[in-house]
């Protein structure tokens, strides 16, 4: 790295970039200083190895975690980083092109810089509350705009940008000020591409995201616009199939090698032929030693131009990101009446009418009811079908094709994140919405039908820890939306304790809460019907020993509360409560979960974990005195 040759310094950086993507070798770089090492080559003399010092750094920041970033932050990599950002910023317009030729093009160093340093500190201000204020206090944020301009031409940077600034403006009021009339601009016109690739749509995505997060900079006129214009964006994003773009990029890729091969056949051929004609004499210009080795070597490090994958890639980002957004969107807080009312009145608000669900096809009808000005821009704009369509099992034919490719096997985590992201911004709908603006009652009972599905469908139920937390938690949200509306439930007795005995194996805790709150939530219900103590015993039995048996206190309390709702009224709770002994063995428990509480409670829980614990165990004590009430203690 210290080295007089710049070419030894790239030949160092690239090296060790390429090292730095194993995370078992990353603490031995940290423990030799390898963050001031690179630091100061962002500055080098060489752009090559401003660029291979980036990369290295960036892979670092990638890798390694919270920790390295704050390990790198505290080695002062922001001083370097942000004066190599203002510095390529300056000279963005410059247009420096470097002699070489890089897959056939001209290579932009300016803009490949930008890049790499863009997500380097895209990843650092993510994980690192100081490198935030840093990026507030110097002012990047007119630097990284600048860059942004580049999307017409680079549209690579502008994503990288586009991700920068979403991290950047979540949750930092700070920055909101530097948001002025000219920025805001810069991202309305990203906005407005009219570029369909699923890069294009990915950077609008994101640009959307970013315009959400400010949305506090906006005046109230134009809000109800922009809200609409982010709405449309990701419903365009959401209303691509991934299955078949995945089925049909890969046809491409397919179609590009063969005609590729081909044309180096043709070529080969070609040269064969010409240096047969070739006289000794012919002049040539020699290649120097080691150059062709040189630059096949550098480009072995670079990553292989896949563009078809990088589609496929760049949708799925798009619709992940949409829908981690939608989520925020649910759970934000209600905007004023002033603030929406442009938003039922919008030129746009009929744009995706045909598109939404009604009452009688059994599907969602509209997705939101924060207000009536809220719910009439979701209900316009977002197609609720495309978020329920997501949920569903990835396409078949596209897995066997991930499957089988290796450079494409990453995909398949990617298309269960987005089933994973939709069922969780499904739990989200239904916990802010009403029975009415959700479709009414069929439509909840064909939703509860289609996640039954998801759980059932198979001959073995799902182990998938994420997948699981996410059906489990819209499940959870459904059926209590159905129970508080006394509309009939779905799923047999039997398909419920089969999901419980299965979710209550999981080493998620998230998972385990569910389920047990799903069993309260439909003992609760049959505990009014008719002819249920039996069912209501086995709901008893299997939350009394989760109860007593969970090594959480979360979970066990969890547990304590389902049999509070299961067991609170009715003829065929009193009758079950009695034959399982529900008051003897909740009385001897008693005293075991306060003293769980004391050991484990402080050191172990949050403080709002405790407050719910304090609660059950308050409300564990009223209940005992509840059922004593009744006179059904045994004799």
């Amino acid at each position: 790295l210290q080295h007089p040759s710049a070419e030894v310094r790239e030949y160092a950086c690239a090296s060790i970039s390429k090292l730095l993507q194993q995370k078992q070798v990353i603490p031995a770089f940290v423990q030799r200083d390898v963050v001031r090492c690179l630091g100061p080559l962002l500055m080098d003399h060489s752009l090559a190895v401003r660029e291979t010092a980036a990369g290295a750094l960036r892979n670092l920041s990638a890798c390694g975690g919270f920790d390295v970033c704050d390990d790198m932050v505290t080695n002062d990599i922001m001083t370097p980083l942000v004066a190599l950002l203002k510095e390529c910023s300056t000279g963005l317009d410059a247009n420096q092109l470097s002699p070489k030729k890089c897959r056939g093009m001209n290579k932009n160093y300016i803009e490949d810089i930008a890049n790499e340093a863009i997500n380097l500190l895209w990843n650092i201000c993510e994980c690192n509350n100081t490198a935030l204020y840093i990026f507030n206090k110097e002012g990047c944020l007119e630097a990284v705009l600048h860059y942004m301009k580049k999307f017409a031409t680079n549209v690579d940077l502008a994503i990288s940008v586009a991700n920068c600034l979403q991290a950047v403006t979540e949750d930092n009021p700070d920055l909101l000020s530097s948001f002025n009339a000219s920025a805001q601009q810069i991202l309305e016109a990203v906005m407005l591409c009219p570029e369909s690739t699923m890069k294009h749509i990915l950077l609008r995505t994101l640009t959307a995201g970013t315009i959400w997060n400010i949305k506090d900079t906006i005046p109230p006129g134009s809000l109800g616009s922009s809200v609409n214009a982010i709405l449309k964006i990701f419903s365009e994003s959401l209303a691509i199939d991934a299955g078949e773009t995945i089925i049909r990029m890969n046809e491409a890729e397919k179609t590009r090698l063969r005609l590729t091969v081909e044309a180096e056949t043709e070529e080969n051929m070609s040269d064969i032929t010409e240096n047969c004609v070739l006289s000794e004499d012919d002049s040539m210009e020699e290649i120097p030693k080691g150059k062709l080795k040189r630059e096949n070597d550098v480009s072995d490090l670079l990553p292989s131009d896949k563009w078809e994958l990088k589609e496929v890639t760049a949708l799925l980002t798009a619709q992940q990101t949409a829908l981690e957004i939608i989520v925020n969107m649910c759970c934000s807080e209600d905007p004023s009446d002033d603030e929406w009312e442009e938003l039922s009145s919008s030129d746009e608000s009929d744009l995706f009418m045909e598109n939404s669900y009604n009452e009688g096809s059994g599907m969602l009808l509209s997705p939101l009811c924060l207000s009536d000005e809220v719910n009439s821009a979701f209900l316009n704009n977002l197609i609720p079908k495309k978020i329920l369509e997501k949920t569903a099992f990835p396409n078949s034919v596209a897995l066997d094709i991930c499957m089988h490719n290796p450079s494409w096997k990453p995909l398949i985590k990617k298309l269960n994140a987005v089933q994973c992201r939709a069922l969780t911004c499904l739990q989200s709908i239904l916990l802010v919405s009403d029975v009415d603006c959700l479709g009414g009652a069929s439509a909840l009972q064909s939703l509860a039908q289609h996640l039954s599905q998801l759980i059932f469908s198979k001959t073995e139920l799902p182990t998938d820890t994420e997948f699981l937390e996410a059906v489990t938690s819209a499940l959870r949200a459904l059926l209590q939306t159905m129970a508080s509306k006394n509309i009939s439930q779905c799923m047999t007795p039997e398909q419920l304790l089969a999901l419980c005995e299965a979710g209550i194996q999981s080493s998620n805790a998230s998972v385990r809460v569910n389920v047990v709150s799903i069993l309260g939530i439909s003992g609760s219900v049959l505990a009014k019907g008719q002819d249920t103590a039996e069912t209501l015993k086995m709901i008893g039995k299997f939350l009394l020993e989760v109860a007593m048996k969970e090594s959480s206190l979360v979970v066990a309390g969890e547990a304590l509360d389902a049999l509070f709702d299961v067991f609170a009224d009715g003829n065929e709770a009193e009758k079950a409560a009695l034959q399982i002994k529900l008051l003897p063995t909740l009385k001897e428990f008693q005293p075991v979960f306060k003293m769980r509480m004391r050991k484990e409670g402080k050191g172990h829980y949050s403080t709002e974990q405790l407050c719910v614990l304090d609660n059950v165990k308050m409300n564990l004590r009223r209940f005992i005195a509840y059922q004593e009430t009744l006179g059904k203690t045994p004799t």
